[in-house]
């Protein structure tokens, strides 16, 4: 397939390039996009044909349901059954942006985007070149992350390009993704209300409007098991080539321990990196191979997977990656280390 890179600038936006791309996708192409969370990888969502190519192009499981995109709630109408209590003031506060809802779905949604399940996620995305092409295309978008199946989530065009460079019809290259980790997944259809996959819309946040709102027991242990009622909750996910080792405990002593891994590993001729999140501790790797997204926890989300990436380029064997706090949106990084470590965590 001969992959097309569209550049569009966000703040000055090429109509006419988004309406070429928004004419492939009703034709039942595949475009990938930028989000304020990560790229996605659309297409049209009521095509069951063109939803099957993003699974062949990105190597999916066919039971990890996909999330549908669109540029209005009042779009939400021909997709659910029932808008569940309480949903229209999270709609009506966090939508456009970087949470997806989990809806009893309506028939016009083919099973392959819910992998059978009897609800659907659905989000309003608010970067402005993912709202534009949605309502260019005039129908609602299935878009997982444009990325091969289990590795990190691209935040960048290259990202993209670098996974998916022939297996699309378009790339839209639309600058660096703000928010770096993907979308929550809030379940509406449950009581109580819970969240399958922290993201962008912290707990903390949800919690202000819904009242004894859960964790899914999975977000931070394995779920191999699990049925999965949104992406990313089954399976290995965002994993770099390398093997991640996640070293969690007390912060004054985190940097020594991870230096004795290293010496350890180092010994045995591994090369080895080290993803520093805590600002205290990076004087104490300045001369190791290390990767520092440490500051507030919003630059640690925005900058893990585009790290992780960074350290395959390296040819690393081995991550050692410094654990953050299960509050705020740590608790998605944490989430996401967890996952790319397929949950391998040195307790100090």
């Amino acid at each position: 397939m001969k992959t097309q890179i569209i550049k569009i600038d966000p703040l000055n936006i090429d109509h006419k390039k988004l309406e070429y791309a928004a004419n492939v996708l009703k034709s039942g192409g595949l475009v990938a996009f930028p989000t304020e969370t990560v790229y996605g990888l659309g297409a049209n969502a009521l095509n069951e044909k063109a939803v099957k190519a993003i699974f062949t192009a990105k190597g999916r499981p066919s039971d990890n349901p996909l999330i549908v995109h669109i540029s209005d709630a009042k779009h939400t109408d021909k997709l659910i059954k029932a808008m569940p209590k309480n949903a229209e003031q999270i709609i009506n506060k966090f939508w456009p942006g970087p949470i997806t809802i989990v809806f009893e779905r309506s028939k016009i949604v083919p099973d392959i985007i819910t992998a059978g399940l009897d609800t659907v996620a659905i989000r309003v995305p608010s970067n402005p070149i993912a709202m534009k092409l949605i309502e260019l295309s005039s129908v609602p978008i299935a878009a997982p992350s444009a990325n091969s199946s289990g590795k990190p989530s691209p935040t960048t065009a290259e990202h993209v390009i670098e996974d998916l460079f022939g297996k699309v019809d378009i790339i839209i290259d639309g600058g660096v993704c703000q928010v770096g980790v993907e979308s929550t997944v809030l379940d509406m259809t449950l009581e109580p209300n819970m969240i399958l996959r922290p993201g962008g819309v912290t707990k903390e946040q949800l919690s202000l409007y819904i009242k004894n709102i859960q964790l899914d027991a999975g977000l931070l242990q394995k779920s191999e098991d699990a049925i999965p009622k949104a992406p990313g909750m089954k399976y290995k996910h965002y994993s770099p080539q390398s093997e991640v080792i996640v070293v969690r405990g007390n912060v004054k002593v985190l940097s020594r321990k991870i230096k004795e891994l290293y010496t350890s590993y180092v010994s045995t001729g591994k090369k080895v990196g080290v993803l520093i999140t805590n600002t205290e501790n990076k004087l104490e790797y300045s001369d190791i191979n290390n990767i520092d997204i440490s500051g507030s926890l919003e630059k640690t989300a925005s900058g893990l997977f585009k790290a992780l990436r960074e350290f395959d380029e390296m040819n690393m064997d081995l991550i050692l990656a410094e654990a953050v706090v299960n509050e705020g949106i740590g608790l998605a990084v944490m989430n996401r280390l967890l996952k790319a470590a397929g949950y391998n965590v040195v307790n100090i």
